[in-house]
C-alpha cells in the first residue's frame, strides 16, 4: 500500500505494545518499521512484569483499561494457541484473609461481572482449603481465566508475524524525532539515531516506548507541550521462593492504592515468586533491596502463615510509567489521537502499565482502527 513513503506506518518501541500494534497494522496490509532503542526487542517494561493474564477484574466500568482487557485476555489466549506459546490457565484467587476484606472482594467480584468477566465464583473458607489447602483466606473469588505465560515466546511470535508480513522490526535503532511532512498525503519525517542514524518517512506513526513515551512526544514537531502527561516511575520489586511453589493458583490479596500489590504466581518453569510492591522513585532504578524481605515476608504470611523464615531472596525489579503520584486516583490508559494533540497520523500511548500486558493485542487493534478512520 506504500506510495511516497517509506513505510505506511512507524512504531516506536518494540515492547508488547508496540509489537502488537506493529502486528495490527500489518494485519491490514501495512508496511511497518518497528523501531527499538536496545538490542533486542521486550527489553524494558515487558521483561519486568509478573507475566500474568489478567481476567479484567478490577477496572472501572467503561474505561480502556476494562474494555482492552477483557477483550485483549480473549486475544491473548487464542494468539497463544495459533502460535504455540507456552501458557498456564492456572485460575486466580482473590482472597478475603480477614472478615473485614470481604466487602472489598465482594466489590472486585461485582465490577468484574461489570466488566464482562467470564465463569467467576464465589467461595466459602472451606471450598477456598478444599483448592488450595495452604492458603489462609475466610473468603475468595475464583476467576479461572486467568494465568501466565510466555511473555518473550509472545513478542517473537508478534515480530515473527511482522517479519513475515514483510515488513521489519528494527533494533538498536532509537527514535530521535519526527516532522510533519508539508504535502497533500500529510504523514512525517521520523529521525533515528544508533550507528545507522537516517531519516524514514511515514504516513501514519505511532509511539509507545513505556517510559519513553513522554520524551516521544516532546520530540515531534507541533505536540503540544500541555497535552503531555507527567510520568511518575512506579517501581515495584519482586521476591522469589527457594523452595516448592505452595499453590496452583494465582493469589491476589485486595489491591493496595494505586497498584494491585503483592501477590503469588509462578512462571512457566514452576518458580514461585511474590511482587510487586509499589514505591515512587525519581528515575529507573532496578536495584531490589534486600530488606524489603521483612515487609514481603509480613505481606506473604497474611494468606500464607507457614511460609518459612529466610525463604524469600531478591529476585528483580520493575519500574511501571505511571500518570498519578503518591496519593493520586489511578488514571486510565492514554491513547491520544489527533483529536488530543492535532496531528493527523498519529497516535501517543501515554501510561500503558498494568494490564497493558494482557491487553496489548486489544490496544494493536485499537490503534489500527482509529489510524484506519
Amino acid at each position: 500500500m506504500t506510495s511516497s513513503f517509506d513505510f505506511d506506518a512507524v512504531v516506536v518501541g518494540a515492547g508488547a505494545v508496540g509489537l502488537a500494534c506493529g502486528y495490527a497494522l500489518v494485519q491490514r496490509n501495512l508496511s511497518v518499521a518497528v523501531l527499538e532503542k536496545t538490542t533486542a526487542i521486550g527489553q524494558g517494561i515487558s521483561s519486568r512484569n509478573s507475566e500474568v493474564i489478567h481476567a479484567g477484574l478490577y477496572y472501572p466500568t467503561d474505561s480502556l483499561k476494562a474494555r482492552l482487557c477483557v477483550t485483549g485476555r480473549r486475544a491473548l489466549y487464542r494468539f497463544l494457541d495459533d502460535h504455540h506459546v507456552a501458557y498456564d490457565r492456572c485460575g486466580k484467587l482473590q482472597v478475603a484473609t480477614e472478615p473485614r476484606e470481604v466487602e472489598l472482594i465482594e466489590a472486585i467480584h461485582d465490577q468484574a461481572l461489570r466488566n464482562g468477566v467470564e465463569d467467576l465464583t464465589r467461595l466459602t473458607a472451606a471450598q477456598v482449603r478444599a483448592l488450595e489447602p495452604n492458603l489462609q483466606a475466610v473468603m475468595a473469588v475464583l476467576s479461572p481465566h486467568s494465568g501466565v505465560f510466555d511473555t518473550h515466546g509472545y513478542m517473537a511470535a508478534l515480530r515473527s508475524e511482522i517479519e513475515r508480513a514483510g515488513s521489519a522490526v528494527v533494533t538498536a535503532t532509537p527514535f530521535e524525532g519526527a516532522s510533519p511532512l508539508s504535502g497533500p498525503d500529510g504523514g512525517f519525517s521520523v529521525r533515528t539515531g544508533g550507528a545507522n542514524a537516517t531519516a524514514v518517512t511515514c504516513r501514519l506513526l505511532v509511539t509507545a516506548p513505556g517510559l519513553g513515551a513522554q520524551d516521544a512526544a516532546r520530540t515531534i514537531e507541533g505536540f503540544p507541550a500541555q497535552t503531555i502527561p507527567p510520568l511518575f516511575y512506579g517501581k515495584g520489586v519482586y521476591f522469589l521462593l527457594r523452595g516448592n511453589a505452595p499453590f496452583a493458583h494465582l493469589i491476589y490479596p485486595p489491591p493496595i492504592p494505586g497498584a494491585l500489590g503483592v501477590h503469588y504466581c509462578r512462571d512457566m518453569g514452576g518458580q514461585a515468586r511474590f511482587g510487586p510492591d509499589l514505591s515512587f522513585v525519581d528515575a529507573e532504578d532496578y536495584d531490589v533491596d534486600p530488606t524489603l524481605v521483612d515487609s514481603f515476608t509480613r505481606s506473604v504470611r497474611r494468606f500464607w502463615p507457614a511460609l518459612p523464615d529466610g525463604a524469600l531472596a531478591p529476585a528483580y525489579a520493575g519500574i511501571r510509567p505511571k500518570l498519578h503520584g503518591p496519593g493520586q486516583p489511578q488514571p486510565d490508559f492514554r491513547i491520544d489521537g489527533p483529536d488530543d494533540h492535532g496531528l493527523p497520523g498519529l497516535i501517543a500511548l501515554f501510561g500503558i502499565e498494568s494490564p497493558g500486558l494482557t491487553s496489548s493485542l486489544a490496544i494493536g487493534a485499537e490503534v489500527a482502527a482509529r489510524l484506519a478512520a
